[in-house]
């Protein structure tokens, strides 16, 4: 359990400095061009995911995500103990992750963001982008396990673009965006209506796969 814990800490604290320091480093590179920043965020987020999948899948199933771990989790392939550790370990790594984009961007370690992301068309983008995620991450890899990482990766590069919230949809990712003032900040008050979003989405799209299957 110890490997797995591990294999998901370093991921979800990889994935977010792939998210929020390839955004901070778009945003210093495009000064006031928010498409370009966002097309070099959403390449870079979907190249790093890719091999992040593709390195630690073998060792923790490279969830780095805490509403695949509760999906994974309702089809029975976790115990409640298993996810647990793996959402500890998510929740830890995103926050060390932030930490990490700050000290190499020259930010202040703590932060809290001031990021306004509010709406109810945010909050209905994340159900969707989750809802797709959790579909994808089930069934890309049924007949072809090998091009599950690709699809996934592919599917979070075309969420950034098709989705208003530019699809966080990951609970430990959005809670990293809390403590930082970068590109991909969200302020604190907006945590729980994304939260309920994203696992609305994933609930929503593990009823639907339970008809799929």
């Amino acid at each position: 359990m110890t490997k797995k814990f591990l294999s998901e800490f370093l991921g979800t604290a990889f994935l977010v400095m792939i998210v929020l320091g390839s955004g901070t480093m778009a945003q210093n590179l495009f000064q006031g061009h928010v498409g370009f920043a966002l097309l070099a965020n959403s390449l870079a987020t979907g190249a790093g995911l890719f091999v992040l999948i593709q390195c630690l899948g073998p060792i923790s199933g490279s969830h780095m995500n805490p509403v695949v771990s509760l999906v994974e989790m309702l089809w029975k392939r976790l115990t409640l103990r298993e996810f647990v550790s793996y959402v500890s370990a998510q929740m830890l790594g995103a926050y060390v992750g932030v930490i990490f984009v700050h000290l190499m961007f020259h930010h202040t370690t703590f932060e809290v963001s001031t990021i306004e992301r509010s709406g109810a068309h945010l909050l209905f983008s994340e159900g969707i982008a989750t809802f797709g995620l959790i579909c994808v991450v089930a069934l890309a890899g049924k007949k072809h396990v090998e091009l599950a990482p690709i699809s996934v990766a592919a599917y979070i590069t075309s969420a950034y673009w098709f989705t208003s919230s530019t699809s966080f949809a990951n609970p430990a990712v959005t809670f990293a965006r809390l403590f930082t003032e970068t590109f991909g900040g969200m302020a604190p008050a907006h945590y729980p209506g994304f939260l309920i979003a994203e696992l609305t989405g994933a609930l929503v799209a593990w009823l639907v796969l339970r008809k799929l299957s």
